[in-house]
C-alpha cells in the first residue's frame, strides 16, 4: 500500500534522513521506533507532503505521490494524525469532526462514518458540543483520531499517539488502534513507547540518527537484544 524508496531529506545543510527505504502492506500495522530526533516525524511529514525532500520516491496504492499536496492525499485515503493532536481548540468536538469529513460525498455517508467514530470513541459523543480545547489530553487524542477517521482513510499515519497520556489511556488508545486496523484500515505508527508499539504491530523499523538500522517482525524486534537495551529498558 505504501512504498518509500531512497528518501533523503535536508533541513538547510543538515542531512536529516538518509536513504530511507520501507514499505507497508495492506492490512498491516507497521511501526517506526527510535529515540527523539531519530527522524520518525520527519518521515511522516515527507510522506504526507508537509516537508519537501531532496531525493526519493513515495508510492501510495501504486501511485507516485511525490510533490502531491496534502489535501489530495487525504482524498486518496492517506491520512495523518499529527504529533500533539492539533485539534481546533475553539471549535466544538462536532465541528472538529466535521472538518475531517471534507472529502465526504454525501450527508448520509458522513452520518454513517460519524456513528462509527462514536462507536470507537463514545466519550466524543458525550462531549460533542464541548470546545475541543477544554478536553483532556486523552480526549484530544481521541478527537484527532476521530477527525482522521471521518475522511475514511485507507492508510492512517499516527505520530506519537501515547505522548503525555497516562498508562491506562495509552492502553485504551492502542486497543482502539487495533480495532480500527481489524476493520480494514492499514496503520503506520510512529511511537516512542517502543514496547507498546511493537506489541500491536506486525512489523517494525528502528531508526537512529536519520537511518533505518534494523527491521523485522515485531515479535523478533521485541526479543532483539540491541532493541531491548536501547528502547525497551531491559
Amino acid at each position: 500500500m505504501l512504498k518509500v524508496e531512497h528518501l533523503d531529506l535536508y533541513y538547510g545543510a543538515i542531512h536529516a534522513l538518509h536513504d530511507i527505504c520501507f514499505e507497508v502492506e495492506q492490512g498491516e500495522i507497521v511501526t517506526l521506533i527510535g529515540a527523539n530526533g531519530a527522524g520518525k516525524t520527519s518521515i511522516l511529514h515527507a510522506i504526507s507532503g508537509l516537508l519537501p525532500y531532496r531525493n526519493g520516491l513515495v508510492t501510495f496504492a501504486g501511485c507516485p505521490i511525490t510533490k502531491m499536496p496534502p489535501h489530495k492525499l487525504v482524498g486518496m485515503g492517506l491520512v495523518h494524525v499529527p504529533e500533539g493532536r492539533r485539534v481546533f481548540a475553539r471549535m466544538s468536538v462536532m465541528e472538529n469532526l466535521d472538518m475531517g469529513a471534507f472529502t465526504s460525498r454525501s450527508k448520509e455517508d458522513q452520518a454513517r462514518t460519524l456513528e462509527k467514530v462514536f462507536e470507537h470513541f463514545p466519550r466524543l459523543k458525550e462531549r460533542r458540543r464541548q470546545a475541543a480545547g477544554t478536553l483532556s489530553g486523552g480526549e484530544q487524542q481521541m478527537l484527532a483520531m476521530g477527525r482522521a477517521l471521518m475522511s475514511k482513510p485507507k492508510l492512517l499515519m499516527m505520530d506519537e499517539p501515547s505522548m503525555g497520556l497516562s498508562p491506562l489511556l495509552v492502553q485504551e488508545i492502542f486497543a482502539i488502534t487495533r480495532e480500527i486496523n481489524r476493520e480494514g484500515v492499514t496503520v503506520l505508527l510512529v511511537e516512542q513507547n517502543a514496547h507498546m508499539a511493537l506489541s500491536i504491530a506486525n512489523r517494525g523499523y528502528v531508526l537512529e540518527t536519520g537511518r533505518i538500522i534494523k527491521e523485522g517482525a515485531a515479535g523478533d524486534l521485541l526479543r532483539d537484544e540491541d532493541v531491548k537495551k536501547a528502547y525497551l529498558g531491559t
